[in-house]
C-alpha cells in the first residue's frame, strides 16, 4: 500500500453510461486500493433516491472491498446524491463527511467541500438546494414509491440541464468572495479541494499574508480524473 491519499468528485454514475461505471470500478480495484484513503467529494451518482434503492450493487461491493482492506473511504454529499444515508455507510464501510470538512494529512491543513455552497451567485439553485435539503422535504420524498422517486429525479435532471443552458456561465462558477470568506473562516488551510463546477484547475490564493491553493477536481463525464497527495505534494492524474 502506498502512502498517498486520493481525491475524486463528480463521477456521476448512471445506468445510461455503463462505461463510466466500469471505469470507476477499475479505478477502485486497481488505483484506490494502493492508497491510504479515498475521499469522494460529492456526486458519486447522477442521482440517489434513497438507501433502499437496489441500483449500483457493483459499486457498493467495490467500495466494500476497499474498506475491508482497511483503506479508509470518506464520502461527501453532492447536489445529486444528498440522500445517501446511514445504510449506505453500513453496507460500504465508507464514512459520510460534513460539508465543508477540515482535515490534516502529511502535515498540511486541507479543507474539503463538494463546492456548490460556493456558487452563491446562482440564487435559483441555492433556493432549490435549501428546499430539497430540508428534513421535511427529504422525509416526504423517501416515503414515496421507488418508481415515483425515479420519476421525480429524472424531472429534476431535465430541469437542471435546461436551466444550465439558460444561465450565464459565470454564475454557475464559485464566487471568489465566498471562497475567501470560507478560507478565512477555516483559518487559512494550505489547500481547498472541491468539485461541482466541472472546471478542473489549480488556483493560487493569497489572503492576509497566507499562501493557499484552491484545487478544483474534474468530472467523469468524458474521462476519469483524480488527485493524489503524499508527503511530497499533489499530482493530478487521468484514468
Amino acid at each position: 500500500m502506498l502512502n498517498q491519499t486520493i481525491f475524486v468528485s463528480d463521477i456521476h454514475l448512471c445506468e445510461s453510461r455503463p462505461s463510466i461505471t466500469d471505469a470507476f470500478i477499475g479505478f477502485l480495484d486497481e488505483i484506490a486500493n494502493q492508497s491510504e484513503a479515498l475521499y469522494i467529494l460529492g456526486d458519486l451518482f447522477e442521482y440517489w433516491i434513497g438507501d433502499d434503492c437496489n441500483q449500483y450493487e457493483n459499486i457498493i461491493e467495490a467500495i466494500k472491498r476497499l474498506t475491508d482492506r482497511q483503506i479508509k473511504v470518506f464520502l461527501m454529499h453532492g447536489n445529486r446524491d444528498f440522500l445517501i444515508g446511514p445504510f449506505f455507510e453500513k453496507r460500504t464501510g465508507a464514512l459520510l463527511l460534513e460539508d465543508p470538512a477540515l482535515i490534516e494529512i502529511y502535515g498540511k491543513k486541507i479543507l474539503l467541500s463538494h463546492g456548490d455552497s460556493l456558487c452563491v451567485d446562482d440564487l435559483e439553485y441555492q433556493i432549490f438546494k435549501d428546499k430539497v435539503r430540508h428534513e421535511s422535504w427529504k422525509n416526504a420524498f423517501l416515503k414515496k414509491s421507488l418508481n415515483e422517486r425515479i420519476s421525480i429525479a429524472n424531472e429534476f435532471r431535465k430541469e437542471s440541464e435546461l436551466n444550465k443552458k439558460n444561465k450565464p456561465t459565470e454564475i454557475m462558477d464559485v464566487n471568489t468572495s465566498e471562497v475567501d470568506r470560507t478560507l478565512i473562516r477555516f483559518n487559512y488551510p494550505n489547500f481547498f479541494i472541491h468539485g461541482h463546477t466541472h472546471r478542473p484547475n489549480i488556483h493560487s490564493i493569497r489572503i492576509d499574508g497566507h499562501e493557499m491553493q484552491r484545487i478544483v477536481l474534474g468530472d467523469w463525464y468524458e474521462q476519469g480524473s483524480y488527485l493524489t497527495m503524499d508527503a511530497s505534494g499533489i499530482s493530478s492524474q487521468n484514468i
